[in-house]
């Protein structure tokens, strides 16, 4: 390995860093990709949505191709009270045809997939291996990486870091400003098996139809939100945790699991589940504000590096941005590269790529979402006004007359001791956000 020289090194074989390779090795580049798993995908324990529609320009009818588990025609968004739910259920059966909107998918299966197409255009993909630092010629300009491997340096002429939340490679070229927990969360998930005509029963799904529930109030008190995917064969449940608020109080994230598959509203649909894996991973949930530089010389950050998952709420995506981020990035080196600059100058274009994409325009739009949603009022003062005020408008009180939804909603908000000026102010923002 000391003796390769690669046009570009790409550190992390996940979704955006797969598909910065593919990019650059289409375009006939030598591209490293390495990996610290044996094989893609393999240190993911995840089960959740992708959005595919940002695969159409890279790999022309992907749904053909893709490992999906479901296709989901089946949304849900939950507020939840230790004995109450309130849901919007959507569903469309035109996400269940092609070009489909959303599927559920096992990160082990799609990253070794995306992956290999990067293979198959002719990338190095080198697993086991961890980036342990950067390479620097004597005027300090990034040229490689170094990687555990005995004499395993591998010099290159741009780097492009994939390596994940809290990226190493980041911080140590000083891109990193926003490492604080308050801008993290952690996911944690259960993957409980249950034959494919059980599921099919308890969620009102039929052949290959999914369902994706998103859900407010799961968490106790900490800050955060819960979620259920149904996979093929099996279920996913778990929370989202944010760290401040985990680190104050003593119970454990499998415990709020725990609470979360025994709500009256949840019970039912998990019930008798086997527990096939568990695991847990942090989440870069700051937004917009909180990303680090992504831009310097010798090198590009993407995916969830880049701090790019967008958690606002109606929205939780991720991979989508990281597949945006790392064709951004690819595209980006292959023009670098081919003018022999590949300073943060000549790197410029990658932001302006990103800027102009769905990428940091929803994340920009969306800047004052994970404010919003990890409020106190938003995690615990409204799932209980909502659910009281729908409690009492469905309660048959006869004798006594019924009582309008306007006192109804003021009577809940006095009760939960919201002030009417936060709750406009809420209104307003989420108006503002969300409009």
């Amino acid at each position: 390995m000391a003796t390769d020289r690669f046009d570009a090194v790409v550190v992390g074989a996940g979704p955006a860093g797969s598909t910065a390779a593919l990019v650059l090795a289409r375009a006939g580049r030598r591209v490293a990709l390495i990996e610290r798993g044996p094989f893609p995908g393999s240190k993911n324990m995840y089960g959740g949505v992708l959005y595919g529609r940002i695969l159409d320009d890279l790999i022309p009818r992907w749904w053909e191709q893709i490992p999906v588990q479901r296709w989901v025609t089946r949304r849900a968004t939950m507020v939840l009270t230790p004995t109450q739910s309130l849901t919007i259920d959507f569903r469309n059966q035109a996400w269940g045809a092609p070009p489909y909107n959303g599927c559920t998918i096992l990160r082990p299966d799609f990253d070794a997939w995306l992956a290999g197409k990067a293979v198959d255009a002719g990338a190095h993909l080198i697993t086991s291996t961890t980036a342990t630092g950067l390479l620097r010629d004597s005027q300090r300009r990034i040229v490689g990486v170094a990687t555990d491997r005995p004499d395993g340096d591998l010099p290159a002429s741009l780097v492009i870091a994939c390596d994940g939340v809290n990226s190493f490679l980041a911080k140590e070229a000083g891109l990193y400003h926003h490492a604080g927990p308050e801008h993290f969360t952690l996911g944690a998930k259960e993957v409980l098996s249950l034959p494919r005509d059980e599921i099919d029963r308890r969620f009102g799904l039929t052949g290959d139809d999914g369902a994706d529930f998103e859900i407010v109030g799961a968490t106790g008190d900490v800050a955060g939100g819960g979620f259920v995917y149904t996979n093929a064969d099996t279920i996913s449940i778990g929370v989202v945790l944010h760290l401040p608020g985990l680190a104050r109080q003593s119970r454990r994230p499998e415990e709020l699991i725990a609470d979360l598959k025994a709500h009256p509203s949840i019970a039912p649909l998990v019930e008798g589940a086997d527990l096939k894996e568990y695991s847990a991973h942090l989440i870069p949930e700051g937004g917009y504000d909180a990303m680090p530089e992504i831009v310097t010389d010798g090198m590009l950050v993407a995916g969830d590096a880049a701090g790019l998952c967008l958690a606002a709420g109606i929205w939780l995506e991720g991979v989508n941005f990281a597949i945006g981020s790392g064709a951004a990035a690819g595209r980006t080196a292959v023009e670098a590269i081919a003018a022999g600059d590949t300073s943060a100058a000549g790197l410029a274009g990658y932001r302006r790529r990103l800027d102009n994409s769905f990428v940091l325009q929803d994340h920009k739009k969306l800047r004052g979402a994970p404010g919003l949603v990890l409020s106190d009022r938003v995690q615990r003062a409204y799932p209980q006004v909502a659910c009281d005020v729908l409690e009492q408008m469905f309660t048959v009180s006869n004798p006594s007359p019924k009582i309008g939804a306007g006192r109804l909603a003021y009577r809940s908000l006095r009760a939960a001791n919201v002030r009417l000026r936060d709750a406009a102010r809420d209104a307003w923002t989420a108006v503002r956000t969300f409009g």
